[in-house]
């Protein structure tokens, strides 16, 4: 089950702690750990894989196509906002200082919600006389001066100790109309997963959609580790960087996490620093595939074969798997149903497939990290058969990682080695319009889509001083546009995976 944490200031590790941990592979080459280890940064899963099992001569050239990647501008046209204006909250009856504040929490909570979707919505601040209390018609004058095309006012009066009754209105301005109006109870534990329920419910009135306000986001983090004793556990965020809980307490190494389409189940992988698989005369660590229940914490093992089982995400339907394993030698992705562990292989080639992801709506495609020209890349393929219609899309960077893809299917964003740092790209599913959308912001990696596809989330690396880093998960947009920080002093956070 999940325990939820007190979030305190916690030094930040030096570098070597990244290098010291289990190397996510079953080959032990010393001349590969060796630049494994000049590395000053922990790099994705995926790429470890490519870099520990790869010719590394082959990623010193410089990796574009003859005629080079072209990367065109990131925008989409200007759109007229959606200028919304929360009231100050209008309270009847004889409140508490609690439930006052209760109040004024849940009119913030909606308020910072929309300002997410600042391509969207323009959120005032109420000030002059739009500043005062109106507990019956909207000013619908004084609104049009101010432009004000969308105008929320909650009403609360008191109910038991920290508790309040509610009723939430919207009005649309320009048709002096009202077009939603919810009543209800609402206590202070727990506001915040109603709160973000109320705010969904304006977001589809107004636009028909859903929203991210109700999704969270998983990631591995490092958290309450040390150097002398490492390991990473799997934790779960709001999407606004708030009620930080955690998911595992394996007390080893979890990585690739990957979540269902409902957002019930979770897929990672554990590295156990005492389980060690004996190979003549060595012993090395093996990858193990679990699935972990989110609804009830039950956590159970998928596949612990020899070598990697890692990587691994949903089918659309959630009755099978894909993911890389290397019990055969070479690492390769495989399809494995989930009630008769059917295994089927889905690539087959000298070079080494890793890190699949799928297309939930329209044509089924993979997308997936090989070395086949040499050098990490990213491929297509349909995934209903082995080595159907594989294509190479990218060309940019000395080498590529983690590719996802959007909701919509249409297009996949990844992190690609430029100028000695990740950086976050994205480009339409048939490999044209690549769009660059982070630059001068650290070293960016594992890009994560919202829902709705509308944001990402990523990982970011500031790297502090020679021994020390630290690694955060940050929200953009789809064009790039930095919103700010998922997490903050909960120790080094990596491979973030957006939930429903």
């Amino acid at each position: 089950m999940s325990s939820r944490i007190k979030i305190k200031s916690t030094p930040n590790l030096p570098i070597k702690w990244f290098l010291s941990l289990p190397l996510l592979t079953t080959w032990e080459d010393g001349r590969v750990k060796k630049v494994f280890r000049s590395l000053l940064q922990p790099i994705t899963t995926s790429l470890i894989i490519l870099l520990l099992v790869s010719n590394l001569s082959a990623q010193t050239n410089t990796t574009t196509s003859s005629e080079g990647p072209t990367v065109v501008a990131v925008g989409e046209a200007e759109v007229e906002l959606a200028r919304m204006l929360f009231a100050p909250v209008v309270e009847q009856g004889k409140l508490s200082k609690a439930q006052q504040k209760l109040g004024a929490n849940l009119n913030a909570l909606f308020a910072n919600d929309f300002s997410f979707y600042r391509h969207k919505f323009s959120v005032r601040k109420p000030q002059g006389s739009l500043n005062q209390i109106y507990p019956s018609t909207p000013p619908y004058e004084e609104l049009d001066k101010k432009g004000i095309t969308h105008w929320s006012r909650l009403i609360i009066s008191p109910a038991a100790k920290d508790a309040v009754r509610y009723r939430l209105e919207l009005f649309l301005v320009e048709k002096r109309t009202l077009v939603y109006n919810e009543a209800g109870l609402i206590a202070s534990k727990g506001y915040r997963q109603e709160g973000h329920q109320l705010s969904d419910s304006l977001y589809q009135v107004i636009t028909g959609k859903n929203s991210i306000f109700n999704s969270s986001i998983l990631f591995v983090s490092d958290y309450g580790s040390t150097v002398k004793n490492p390991y990473k556990e799997l934790y779960r965020v709001d999407f606004d960087g708030k009620n930080v809980r955690r998911l595992t307490n394996h007390r080893g190494t979890v990585i690739s996490p990957a979540v269902s389409a409902d957002g019930s189940k979770v897929l990672y992988s554990l590295i156990r620093g005492h389980k060690k698989i004996q190979r003549g005369k060595r012993f090395r660590r093996n990858v193990d595939l679990y699935i972990l229940n989110l609804e009830t914490g039950i956590r159970k093992l998928i596949s612990s074969r020899p070598g990697l089982n890692s990587g691994a995400v949903f089918s659309p339907d959630g009755e099978s798997i894909y993911l890389t394993m290397s019990f055969v030698g070479n690492a390769e992705i495989y399809r494995l149903s989930l009630r008769g562990r059917k295994l089927s292989r889905v690539t087959r080639n000298y070079a080494h497939d890793v890190d699949p992801s799928l297309s939930r709506v329209g044509e089924e495609r993979m997308a997936f990290l090989s070395n086949r020209p040499g050098r990490a890349m990213i491929y297509t393929m349909d995934p209903r058969g082995t080595e159907r219609s594989v294509k190479r899309i990218s060309y940019v960077g000395q080498f590529n990682a983690t590719p996802r893809i959007s909701p919509d299917g249409r297009e996949i964003a990844f992190s690609s080695w430029v100028d000695g740092r990740f950086d976050i790209y994205r480009i339409n599913i048939d490999g044209t319009a690549l769009s660059r959308l982070t630059k001068d912001f650290g070293s960016n990696e594992d890009p994560s889509y919202s829902p709705d596809g509308e944001f990402l989330t990523f990982s970011s690396q500031r790297v502090l001083s020679v021994r020390k880093a630290v690694q955060n998960l940050y929200i953009m947009d789809r064009n790039g546009e930095i919103l700010g920080s998922v997490t903050k002093n909960i120790g080094n956070c990596i491979t973030p995976r957006w939930s429903n």
